[in-house]
């Protein structure tokens, strides 16, 4: 399989993923430092310009499959694995809020709040304080649902965990401090042992272009722009 990937917390659910399964796989670079998730080849791939896409030769019925979007790769890698989800209806229409969760609130929202704390050209302190509010808010409600149960999901370890570990890692770039949710400091020290983790979360680390880049260089790149993360 080949994944386009680069250092994101979406692209790093995606290598944990695989890493958790033991299966082999390609890193495809897509530099979105340098507008490559622009590019017309990617674009046939990814329509909406984002990391990270998974391009499986061995898809359904044989067939090569394109899978766009960090989450779908997920529950795509979780069905053709049978790994690390859940069989009966209700424990799937347990957990899916808590994916999706993942997916409508913690990504967008905290990535809004990596923009108006760290790239955003001018700092707004309407828009700093709204956003880091809203990430103390989400840590939060992740805080509540972790103070009785080990993972997310409750049990076990799922791709929920998955989805969730590479957003939280940036927790002080959000302006939070774990020790004011210790559920979910307990959580991501859980996760943070395991090997597949620390492996995923290393893949193209050093390419992680928007930890180092400053607002003139964003904006030079990038302009108005979709970041493609």
């Amino acid at each position: 399989m080949d994944l386009y990937y680069w250092a994101t917390p979406n692209g790093k659910k995606c290598t944990i993923m695989l890493e958790e399964c033991g299966l082999a796989y390609n890193t495809i670079p897509v530099d979105i430092g340098q507008g490559a998730q622009f590019e017309p080849d990617f674009l046939a791939i990814s329509p909406n310009n984002k990391i990270p896409v998974l391009v499986d030769p061995d898809g359904p019925d044989g067939e090569g499959i394109a899978v766009n979007d960090s989450v779908a790769i997920l529950l795509y890698l979780a069905e053709k694995t049978g790994t690390f989800w859940v069989d009966s209806a209700r424990e799937r229409h347990t957990l899916m809020p808590w994916l999706l969760f993942q997916a409508s609130h913690i990504g967008p929202m905290l990535g809004q709040n990596h923009h108006f704390r760290v790239y955003a050209p001018e700092k707004l302190p309407y828009a700093i304080e709204r956003f880091t509010t809203e990430a103390a808010r989400l840590y939060g409600v992740l805080n509540t649902r972790l103070m009785d149960r080990p993972w997310i999901g409750g049990d076990n370890y799922t791709i929920v965990d998955m989805a969730t570990y590479p957003w939280i890692a940036r927790h002080e770039r959000q302006g939070q401090d774990l020790a004011d949710f210790p559920a979910v400091a307990r959580w991501f020290a859980a996760c943070s042992e395991r090997p597949a983790v620390q492996r995923g979360m290393a893949v193209l680390d050093d390419h992680d272009v928007k930890a180092d880049m400053n607002t003139s260089q964003w904006q030079t790149l990038f302009g108005n722009k979709a970041p493609g993360e």
